[in-house]
């Protein structure tokens, strides 16, 4: 008798246990968001305006959101490794992208190897800054003034090396359009971000370079760089002894560079809300925005709508710049 009574109690459980996992995927597919640790993807190296961005970004959504946010670099080919990767990532938010100007508004057009679509391939979700640009040169560089500059680069007949923070930025766009522009051949020395750019150019090793405010406001604040213009429409506040390239006889030659949050396509309406709302709080936040006033940033609100709308402009914008320039990377 109790081995048969055991038997119809093992048999009677056999069901229930073969819908165990049946069950379980309801409630799986209703996890909270996140119950693990997110990813933001960098796709420059560290210590430029990106990364910088990232970091401070990552710090406040993991306090928010009380799970790990880690900034994770990707650098390459313009800002299109990383953007790549969050592009063909699952759209589960647990791999997201600081977009910007190079990843998103002008390496998809510049870059034939890049197999996304600056907008449509992503979820955007959030404007984080925009920054404007300086021209900075070595304290011991020969051209100390954007005049000098322009002489020397006429004396010579190769042109002048500067240093890049990589293909398809803005940055890098900005310094081919002023050679152009004054009618001397700008060298691009490429490295995987501002950061290791800015490095070389205060080691000495190349004379200048064009660089987000952002990673180099400190070094020209401790003049181990000098600014000898910036790409405002009007003279920047932060360093209103700075002429701009307009004064300095560059008609038009304004420039800035944006930085934002992005998911890959598909991203969950629930997800999306959750990101942005918790990002428009923390830069809202006092100690943000005195934070973003520190690195000379502009933090714009934006709605998903809005900053995709944004994108798409952008993309058009410097899709024209960089068919007139000529641009084009295999």
């Amino acid at each position: 008798m109790p081995n048969r009574l055991s038997r119809r109690t093992t048999l009677a459980a056999a069901p229930a246990a073969a819908l165990a996992p049946v069950l379980a995927r309801p409630a799986l597919a209703q996890e909270r968001w996140p119950s693990r640790a997110v990813r933001i993807i960098v796709p420059f190296a560290p210590g430029g305006t990106t990364d910088i961005v990232a970091r401070l970004l990552a710090q406040n959504l993991q306090e928010r959101l009380g799970q790990p946010v880690v900034a994770e670099n990707r650098p390459g080919a313009g800002a299109t490794i990383g953007a790549q990767l969050v592009a063909q990532a699952a759209p589960d938010g647990y791999t997201l992208l600081i977009s910007n100007t190079a990843s998103n508004g002008m390496s998809p057009t510049m870059f034939r190897s890049a197999r996304y679509d600056g907008e449509k391939d992503f979820t955007h979700i959030a404007m984080l800054a925009r920054t404007s640009s300086a021209l900075v040169v070595n304290p011991r560089f020969e051209a100390q003034s954007v005049a000098d500059l322009v002489r020397l680069g006429r004396s010579r007949p190769g042109g002048l090396d500067f240093a890049s923070a990589g293909l398809g930025t803005s940055t890098h766009m900005l310094a081919l359009r002023i050679g152009q522009a004054a009618g001397f051949r700008m060298n691009p020395i490429s490295y995987r971000g501002a950061g290791p750019a800015l490095t070389d150019v205060i080691a000495g090793n190349v004379g200048f370079m064009v660089d987000g405010l952002p990673s180099s406001i400190s070094h020209i604040r401790a003049g181990a760089v000098k600014a000898i213009a910036t790409a405002d429409a009007e003279r920047n506040r932060h360093l209103p002894e700075v002429p701009t390239l307009i004064e300095s006889g560059f008609p038009g030659m304004v420039s800035y560079s944006w930085f934002g949050l992005s998911g890959p396509k598909g991203l969950p309406a629930p997800i999306v809300e959750t990101l942005s709302r918790e990002t428009l709080a923390i830069l809202a936040m006092p100690a943000m925005r005195q934070r973003w006033e520190e690195l000379t940033a502009e933090a714009p609100a934006m709605t998903p709508e809005q900053y995709t709308a944004f994108i798409r402009d952008d993309i058009e914008t410097w899709a024209d710049v960089i068919r007139k320039a000529g641009v084009s990377v295999e």
